[in-house]
């Protein structure tokens, strides 16, 4: 054990990382003298490995300990050289024109929760890592239920403490549960945010946005859901001559179910949301998805079905902003292009107002 006071004395006097690296390998490598003592332990008797290991161990504790506090050493004043070395000149000018910009998402975010802020909604949150739950089995999906096959979710190895699966959202839907469990009846939220699935092309991305509604009360009917869609999207849009189309269609927590269609004229060979949806010179597309809320949710949403009724609806935020702006690529949205964002990003003081316009830039 006589190397270990001029390994720690050759320690205590390296003057750069390196050296410290070289100590540890004679020390700790594979062919270190540390190492060739524990590797000796096999042979000894047990009477010399009980008197010998622990002083061996002990030797390696104490080396490791000095590395380590030598490398810590060394990089601090490391750190302290290179940060009295650099200055900034906070004199210099503020560039020509201002840098950054808020992202097309961000800023339609602001401008829905405008719109529905005026309609009366509050804005609800809810996990991102969310449980089976409130993802699918409170919303009228129990586990051989085929709708379940719609979503491609990411699922996590471990359960929680009650046992459920956790997954990534696959849709924002499940704060609905959570604001009906948590405030009760009457409710009226917007619920935005990230939701995941497994999918990429040109209009899907593993990860996107969405944006759901809920309005729960008494005596609430579908008139109810048409007129605030159509008012939102004369509102988003900032057209008097949106025109809706309701589809019979199937949502598990819906029922009826619709799919929300838009009229557009083609424009220079581009879809612009506004019009009857002639065929002669535009069309139908599909924006939103809706339903009145099934009485099965409102029960586990911890409400009477006979005494509450509600609509719920749904869309994706990077579409509105594709459809508005002009955008033809989701992708784009995500690859951190500054050209991109110098192109399509908000100023920051493009602040979305109902009186001053929801998209007018400054």
């Amino acid at each position: 054990m006589e190397q270990l006071e001029p390994t720690l004395a050759a320690i205590a006097a390296a003057d750069t990382i390196e050296a410290v690296e070289a100590l540890r390998v004679s020390a700790l490598g594979k062919q270190g003298w540390v190492s060739t003592l524990l590797k000796s332990l096999g042979g000894m008797s047990p009477e010399e490995r009980t008197s010998t290991g622990p002083r061996i161990h002990a030797a390696r504790e104490a080396v490791t300990a000095a590395l380590g506090e030598r490398r810590n050493a060394l990089e601090s004043a490391a750190l302290e050289a290179k940060l009295a070395a650099e200055t900034a000149d906070l004199s210099l000018p503020a560039p020509a024109a201002p840098r950054g910009s808020v992202h097309p998402v961000s800023q339609v975010m602001d401008e829905l929760a405008e719109i529905f802020a005026d309609m009366g909604f509050a804005v609800a949150t809810g996990p991102e890592i969310e449980d089976d739950w409130h993802n699918f089995t409170a919303l009228n999906m129990p586990e051989t239920h085929p709708a379940r096959a719609m979503h491609d979710t990411f699922y996590f190895p471990d359960k929680d403490a009650e046992g459920r699966s956790m997954l990534l959202r696959t849709h924002t839907s499940p704060v609905q549960i959570r604001s009906m469990l948590s405030q009760g009846a009457p409710l009226r939220v917007i619920a935005p945010g990230r939701v995941y699935r497994s999918d990429s092309d040109a209009t899907h991305t593993p990860m996107f946005h969405q944006i759901e509604g809920l309005v729960i009360d008494k005596g609430i009917h579908l008139g109810h859901l048409k007129w605030t869609l159509e008012t939102f999207l004369k509102a988003f849009f900032e057209r008097e001559d949106i025109v809706l189309r309701l589809r019979p269609s199937y949502f598990p927590f819906t029922e009826p179910s619709v799919e929300v269609d838009v009229g557009y004229t083609l424009i220079n060979g581009k879809r612009v949301v506004g019009g009857s949806g002639d065929a002669a010179n535009g069309g139908w597309m599909e924006v939103l998805g809706s339903g009145m809320v099934n009485r099965k949710v409102i029960e586990f949403g911890g409400l009477d079905p006979d005494e509450w009724q509600g609509f719920a609806f749904g869309t994706g935020v990077d579409r509105l902003a594709m459809l508005k702006y002009g955008m033809d690529d989701l992708r784009a949205f995500f690859d951190g292009d500054v050209r991109w964002l110098a192109n399509y990003g908000f100023g920051a003081l493009d602040v979305p107002t109902l009186s001053g316009g929801v998209g007018v830039r400054a």
